[in-house]
């Protein structure tokens, strides 16, 4: 917060403090768009295969690459989503700045998990045992 609320005839003033964020989530969707389209028909295309046809696909580079990208791209989406959530129904502002904070850190590990998933079945790693 940076002060007292302005005010221009009873009608609150924007203090345009979120203007690089809401750029920041629409061009982080104008990318998820082509990479849902692509995840989708990748989806559709490996429906029914085994597994060594999935992860044949998934060591092409390009493929990696692409997850790698709509992992990131989704997960800092999400991110800046919830953040006005919580920002616009949440008005405590300790429990504010715990749950965006929890919210950052959730996004980070699940991202972080996605990336190293990704690029383990890439690079041919076996299979995590069941369980773990």
């Amino acid at each position: 917060m940076s002060g007292p609320a302005k005010y221009r005839n009873d009608v609150k003033i924007s203090e345009r403090h979120g203007a690089g964020e809401w750029a920041t989530e629409k061009v982080a969707l104008l990318a998820l768009m082509p990479l849902g389209v692509w995840v989708a028909s990748s989806a559709f295309t490996l429906a029914g295969k085994d597994y060594a046809a999935v992860a044949a696909w998934a060591a092409d580079k390009l493929n990696a690459g692409l997850l790698v990208l709509t992992v990131l791209f989704f997960f800092g989406f999400s991110s800046l989503a919830w953040k006005v959530v919580i920002e616009d129904y949440i008005h405590k502002p300790g429990t504010k700045g715990a749950l965006i904070a929890l919210l950052n850190l959730v996004c980070f590990v699940l991202a972080a998990a996605g990336v190293f998933f990704i690029v383990r079945l890439a690079l041919g790693s076996a299979p995590l045992p069941a369980g773990v």
